[in-house]
């Protein structure tokens, strides 16, 4: 237990719990290895700063997923009028198929219902059948294309969650975390 837990009665996570925290800069150097092998074109280090000083003046949100305080995950959304953009999840290779994307998704869901947003948005790749299935486990339909998005070579499926203020949606996402906790 470190001292400020201590301090503040709090007991820490075991270290095999999930713990999904605010991004900060020392998460850097374990977010950039994990995106050097989610995508083939990665996000510099420079474009993660540069998110984190927007998530500094609100218009961001990122989040990462800690295991025995080891980065597993993290994801991301930029608000835009009243729609979240979820600009990425990506979880470790050694990591998945164990619920860290599922719970990024979720936290990222509350966090746009509790701004205010109305709508999520993102892309996905067209051969990640595993996201888009995650995807529609959260409410998020297809409704588009966009062409070679991906490296000017792979299409991506646009989906889109709306409503997501909507007593149903709030529903859904207590079900996942249900389904989560009875696992």
């Amino acid at each position: 237990m470190n001292m400020l837990s201590r301090l503040l009665g709090r007991k820490q996570p075991a270290d095999d719990a999930l713990v999904i925290e605010p991004m900060r800069r020392s998460h850097l150097p374990h977010i950039m290895e994990i995106e050097a092998t989610a995508y083939p074109q990665p996000w510099t280090i420079g474009v993660f700063q540069d998110e984190l000083a927007m998530q500094a003046r609100g218009s961001r949100h990122y989040l990462v997923a800690l295991l025995g305080g080891r980065v597993v995950g993290y994801g991301g959304m930029i608000y835009m009028d009243s729609a979240a953009h979820i600009t990425n999840v990506a979880v470790d290779v050694s990591m998945r198929r164990r619920g860290i994307a599922t719970e990024l998704m979720l936290d990222l869901s509350w966090e746009a219902r509790r701004v205010g947003m109305a709508s999520l948005t993102l892309e996905v790749r067209e051969s990640n059948v595993s996201a888009q299935s995650l995807y529609r486990r959260f409410g998020f339909v297809p409704v588009g294309v966009r062409t070679k998005y991906y490296e000017n070579r792979d299409d991506a499926i646009v989906m889109w969650c709306t409503d997501i203020q909507e007593p149903a949606f709030e529903q859904r996402l207590q079900t996942i975390e249900a389904e989560r906790n009875a696992s």
